[in-house]
């Protein structure tokens, strides 16, 4: 249950029922790439872990959301021990928020954090630098085999509803369609922003980014 201020409840889906999804859409078509979010219970990760593990080529997106803009917990500690033991080391890179990072890695220091998540096996790290100050947004992707990368955009004010499932989502899209890690995140914090500057105000709480504008300008 959420509305754009907050999320007040939730339930996990049947880990079963997700199971059936995926042998469903995988036997009906190809499958470029998956983004997760909310996930609800660690039976479900270990779902998506063992379907993954027959589609190797598959690249995961993770925004490993634990708590809402609001607030709200969406995940209990046996759901992030899980995500980090199972699901993280598939992933080709997670995208966690500043509030996130320091939660999943233990450490305040953005560079130290993302370090000690990629010390326990993550394959990338891209630290979402949304809710940081200054004049520009710095995302900056972590990965054991090069120096820690920069992604520059605009700093748009104010609190958005959903930018980093957007982001998490638009970087999945990218890989889908043969991108690069690094094009498909240059592309999609561009149309992220773009988004954000066309936010729709449809509640009480945060603009929503608009989700239906083109990918080019």
């Amino acid at each position: 249950m959420q509305d754009t201020r907050n999320v007040y409840n939730a339930t996990a889906t049947d880990p079963e029922i997700i199971r059936q999804q995926l042998e469903c859409l995988a036997a009906d078509s190809p499958i470029h790439a998956i983004k997760t979010g909310a996930l609800g219970n660690a039976a479900v990760v270990d779902v998506l872990v063992d379907f993954l593990a027959d589609h190797p080529e598959v690249p995961l997106i993770t925004d490993p959301v634990i708590k809402a803009a609001g607030g709200g917990d969406l995940a209990d500690e046996v759901l992030i021990d899980r995500m980090k033991g199972r699901l993280f080391p598939r992933a080709e890179i997670i995208t966690p928020n500043g509030i996130e990072l320091a939660l999943l890695g233990g450490d305040n220091d953005e560079a130290r954090s993302a370090l000690n998540l990629l010390a326990t096996g993550c394959q990338s790290v891209l630290a979402t630098g949304g809710h940081g100050e200054g004049e520009e947004i710095i995302n900056t992707l972590y990965a054991p085999d090069h120096e820690p990368l920069h992604f520059y955009i605009e700093r748009i004010g104010g609190e958005y509803h959903g930018t980093g499932c957007t982001l998490a989502a638009s970087i999945a899209a990218g890989r889908a369609s043969g991108l690069s890690v690094r094009a498909a995140i240059a592309q999609a914090q561009n149309y992220v922003l773009r988004a954000i500057r066309h936010a729709l105000k449809v509640g009480e709480g945060q603009p929503v980014p608009d989700r239906g504008i083109p990918w080019e300008n």
